[in-house]
């Protein structure tokens, strides 16, 4: 049989790698089960690609066409590891790009009274506590570290089977390092303030002695024999790991190998994901924290989901070695909290280079949580709070149906689109109240708009760069076992990303450079922008590299649009009433500090991360 390595390297040779001719013309070989490719394949793929090819060169081909060319397979047979990444490393560091490199002592806020008298009898009473409130109780000694461990072990157990978080406890890891704290602590070793707080890690990090899954069927054993730096990092600071969380399958997604994990404030929807286990868990008070990771959208959309607070670091700040790649030009590890600061505190713990992962930047992060953020500049995206449900769209013709089925399908384009419409109306208050409320505390909000580009066509490189993680995922046909089958879904992404041409994703690349330094130049005139979390920008600075901080804003009530949509693992079923909405602050590279600042001012002023789901 004709091997397709050995044929695409061909079309390369010839100059038509760039193209769609080789994918068509490989299809036509597969289809036929043909040892050989033909002239008339030739003629027909050329037809359909409209790649004019003359007939004397069509003779020349067929000789080179089926010559079994060696370099893919003898590169396929390395099998190489998802750990290791390519030679040419992603920077989102543009010229005239500034940023701190002096480290300084962390400011954290004043210490909490909430419990300076009395601790809760039922520990449970503290399972909603922020990091700073619970590492002051565990400072002082008025509740242990192995007491929070049980308290929040025992609610995992019982909510995980409505909301299907977790993957794996690490009970036995998580006892003994909570002894460890408190007889630290006892003995004054105090390592600061995530010292013997709970911990829930997405099971794309890997963690020694227990199984990480990637959330995805065929990947249920895989063990790996040393923890992910950001594990370390967050032993080193004296942190409990008690949970392996879930992931929609490879990175997409709630839905995993073991179920849809749920949203707490509707469990008849999914988390949203892909950091479904994080969002969902620490929600639920399950968690004192957790770290997730992000792509485009994976902290963002389950933090807006599920009414946490998400943090997605400059690209480059944490380093991601021993986590699964899926992008890396893309991916990021950021802390998914209760409040912002909780994730100022994390992320102190994890940031700065390791030494492997080459796209870390020598940047400082100095939390302090006194900084006079009055004195920002702040923007704010005009046009995409204004933005209207786009009624071209709403009103498009679409050709008469021919059948049944197609009128029936029509029927249900036309009502998901008018309840989409109807979300978008019932949302839009709680964006205009956000506007109203910054003005109330006295910010001018300068209007600014984000350059133009062809965002999603350079998404393409995303897609590619996981398709080429995944390769043998593919080649293997072990695709198959990946629960999610949609047309939307990895297994299809991946075969539809092999007819990406090399040519297209370096100008992908190039594009992305110019948009880079586009969006620079707007962050030099704002130290944040604020912005409706569901707009472009999401794609944009998942591209660019900026930080962003995503917090809830709001509860819709009990006259909410309903979802049209009934399957919990359909990321379309969102919304309704008692669920939250979210706002997202934008920063510049490497600047999460006044970022974050500015946040937990708007947070604090607002109050909407003290609400918690009824489980």
């Amino acid at each position: 049989m004709l091997d397709r390595r050995d044929f695409m390297r061909t079309c390369s040779g010839l100059g038509l790698a760039g193209t769609l001719f080789p994918g068509v013309l490989w299809a036509q070989a597969q289809a036929q089960g043909a040892k050989k490719i033909t002239k008339e394949m030739i003629e027909n793929a050329a037809a359909i690609a409209d790649v004019p090819i003359a007939d004397d060169c069509k003779e020349m081909m067929l000789e080179n066409l089926n010559d079994q060319a060696k370099g893919y397979e003898e590169i396929y047979k390395l099998h190489i590891p998802n750990s290791v990444e390519p030679a040419l490393i992603f920077s989102p560091v543009v010229s005239g790009t500034k940023y701190e490199t002096e480290k300084w002592p962390m400011k954290m806020s004043a210490a909490p009274k909430t419990w300076s008298r009395s601790v809760p009898k039922n520990l449970d009473d503290l399972a909603f506590a922020s990091v700073r409130e619970l590492a002051e109780l565990v400072r002082t000694k008025k509740v242990s570290s192995i007491a929070l461990t049980e308290m929040y072990l025992g609610r995992l157990k019982k909510n995980d089977p409505a909301l299907k978080f977790v993957v794996t406890l690490t009970e036995e890891r998580a006892r003994a390092q909570a002894k460890k704290a408190d007889e630290e602590i006892a003995a004054g070793k105090y390592r600061g303030p995530l010292h013997g707080l709970p911990w829930g890690a997405k099971d794309l990090l890997s963690t020694k002695g227990y199984r990480t899954t990637w959330g995805a069927g065929g990947f249920e054993t895989q063990i790996f024999d040393e923890d992910a730096t950001v594990v370390k990092r967050l032993d080193k600071a004296g942190a409990v790991l008690v949970a392996k969380l879930t992931l929609g399958a490879l990175a997409q997604g709630d839905v995993w190998f073991g179920g849809v994990t749920r949203n707490p404030w509707n469990t008849n929807q999914g988390s949203s994901g892909s950091s479904a286990g994080p969002a969902s868990a620490t929600a639920a008070g399950c968690v004192a924290f957790s770290i997730g990771s992000e792509t485009l959208g994976s902290i963002s959309s389950p933090s807006t989901r599920c009414g946490c607070t998400g943090l997605r670091p400059s690209f480059g700040l944490v380093p991601r070695t021993g986590a699964m790649a899926l992008s890396w030009s893309m991916d990021k590890l950021g802390p998914i909290c209760r409040t912002v600061e909780d994730c100022a505190l994390v992320l102190h713990a994890i940031y700065g280079p390791d030494g492997s992962d080459r796209t870390v930047q020598p940047a400082a992060f100095n939390w302090d949580a006194n900084l006079d953020w009055r004195k920002l500049r702040v923007g704010y995206l005009k046009a995409d709070f204004e933005k209207k449900p786009d009624e071209q769209q709403e009103t498009a013709k679409e050709e008469p149906a021919a059948t049944p089925e197609e009128l029936k399908k029509g029927e249900e384009r036309k009502k998901r689109r008018e309840a989409a419409r109807a979300r978008a109306e019932y949302d839009k208050k709680y964006n205009e109240a956000a506007l109203a409320k910054l003005k109330e505390m006295g910010m001018k909000l300068v209007p600014v708009k984000m350059p133009k580009f062809p965002y999603d066509a350079m998404v393409a490189m995303l897609t590619a760069e996981a398709a080429a993680a995944f390769d043998d995922l593919t080649r293997s046909g072990k695709d198959k076992l990946l629960t999610a089958q949609k047309d939307f879904d990895w297994p299809n992404s991946f075969r539809s990303a092999r007819f990406i041409p090399a040519v297209e994703y370096i100008q992908a690349a190039r594009a992305r450079r110019m948009a880079m330094d586009a969006v620079a130049k707007v962050f030099e005139e704002f130290d944040v922008i604020v912005a409706p979390t569901s707009s472009q920008q999401l794609v944009i600075t998942n591209l660019t590299g900026q930080p962003a901080v995503i917090l809830p804003n709001g509860f819709r009530g009990s006259d909410a649009p309903k979802s049209s949509f009934e399957d919990p693992g359909d990321f379309r079923n969102s919304g309704g009433p008692g669920t939250p909405v979210s706002l997202t602050f934008l920063g510049g590279l490497y600047r999460e500090a006044e970022l974050l600042a500015f946040a937990r001012a708007y947070q604090e002023a607002t109050g909407f991360h003290v609400q918690h789901p009824k489980l």
